[in-house]
Order: structure tokens, then C-alpha cells, then sequence
């Protein structure tokens, strides 16, 4: 197996429903504790952050 099936699998995997979720669930857990250590006072540009790398990442 070499790195351009390995590569494949881990897209695939990423554009699947529990891919999706997955990366759902790590993106919300760096915003909050991005919110937290800024004290909210970021929270409309981390939001927007988290938005644009949920749009790059997985099938929606």
C-alpha cells in the first residue's frame, strides 16, 4: 500500500458521515477553548474560522 492509496482512504474516509462528524466535533472543541483563552473577545472571527475549515473539510 503506498502513500497515494493511504492518501484515498483517509479522503474517503473524511467525506463520509462519521468523517464529517468527526471533524464537526474537532473544529468545535478548537473554537471553544480558542473562545475561552481570548475570553470571547475574538469569538465572531474564531467562528468564522471554524466555518471556513468546515467548508474545506469532509462532504458538507
Amino acid at each position: 500500500m503506498g502513500l497515494d492509496d493511504l492518501t484515498n482512504k483517509a479522503k474517503d474516509a473524511m467525506n463520509s458521515e462519521k468523517g464529517e462528524e468527526f471533524s464537526d466535533q474537532g473544529l468545535d472543541k478548537a473554537a471553544d477553548f480558542a473562545n475561552e483563552k481570548t475570553g470571547g473577545k475574538f469569538e465572531d472571527q474564531i467562528n468564522q474560522g471554524r466555518d471556513g475549515a468546515d467548508e474545506n473539510l469532509g462532504s458538507e
